[in-house]
């Protein structure tokens, strides 16, 4: 008996070693873990028809690593599909520290340089996180004033805004 209970813990721990989470809250999670971890969540139905989602928790006002951030959450069925995080340009260099606390270190890390004609060039700063079909890109304008932090699931990118 206990060997089984052994056993089914190792096989558990592995599932939930793959889970992206701020704050406890994670992907798969459901709405009340959102409002008991970020209260000033606004949960509402979503506004537009998607098979990705029908429910997100908006503008949560958190802490990441001492950063103030922004949290949305995008449930489907009370659990949730996708989380997006931003915060200030300002605050990336410890954004990306509290990140690689939380998540270890990205699969990929690099700048991309966009020629502009008539314009400056555009450094963009993108980080990726991969853990089984779960995935976190951070993604930042080096010449703009927010960084966007989009963590999810299967295909919720891509079906998130698809017209239905």
């Amino acid at each position: 008996m206990i060997l089984r209970i052994l056993v089914a813990l190792l096989l558990a721990l592995p599932a939930a070693a793959l889970a992206f989470e701020i704050h406890g809250v994670k992907l798969g999670g459901r709405e009340a873990d959102v409002r008991k971890a970020f209260p000033s969540a606004r949960c509402k139905p979503l506004e537009w028809k998607s098979s990705a989602a029908d429910r997100r928790c908006d503008d949560a006002q958190i802490s990441l690593g001492g950063v103030p951030a922004h949290f949305t959450a995008y449930l489907k069925d009370d659990t949730i599909q996708a989380f997006d995080l931003r915060f200030d340009i300002k605050d990336l260099e410890r954004g990306k520290a509290a990140l690689r606390a939380a998540w270890g270190a990205p699969l990929a890390e690099t700048t991309e340089t966009f020629a502009r004609k008539n314009k400056p060039d555009r450094k963009v700063l993108k980080m990726r996180w991969e853990k089984g079909d779960d995935r976190a890109i951070l993604s930042a304008q080096l010449d703009k004033s927010r960084v966007s932090v989009e963590v999810s699931r299967g295909s919720f990118p891509q079906e998130i805004y698809r017209i239905r």
